[in-house]
């Protein structure tokens, strides 16, 4: 099963910006999209951005949208999700996930991030 190991979190001030990796571990793995989700304290996990490996554009919740931007590079097999103009209602573990070609589930995920986000 492939791995995904995200990187980037950390504790930044509101209107602050911060920019998430994350990577999978099998450089020729069979990716049908791959997307970040987030899970605040006591909340349930949400989707924020995911993106078809295929090509077209990236999708967003409307919480984020128009402030993350979503990226890949299909060689190396890996995705960015650049956040920008943080609130502290962002402060969560953020995942990054997977989707294998063929597969209508999210079967695999990273460990998670932490972005905080202070007023």
């Amino acid at each position: 099963q492939v791995q995904l190991q995200e990187s980037g979190g950390g504790l930044v001030q509101s209107g602050d910006s911060l920019t998430l990796n994350c990577a999978a571990s099998k450089r020729f793995w069979r990716i049908a999209a791959m997307g970040w989700f987030r899970q605040a304290p006591g909340k349930e996990r949400e989707f924020v951005a995911g993106i078809r490996w295929g090509g077209g554009g990236a999708e967003y919740a409307d919480s984020v949208k128009g402030r993350f931007t979503m990226s890949k590079d299909n060689a190396q097999n890996t995705v960015t999700l650049q956040m920008y103009s943080l609130k502290p209602e962002d402060t969560a573990v953020y995942f990054c996930a997977l989707k294998g070609l063929g597969s209508s589930e999210w079967s695999s995920w990273g460990q998670g991030t932490q972005v905080t986000v202070s007023p």
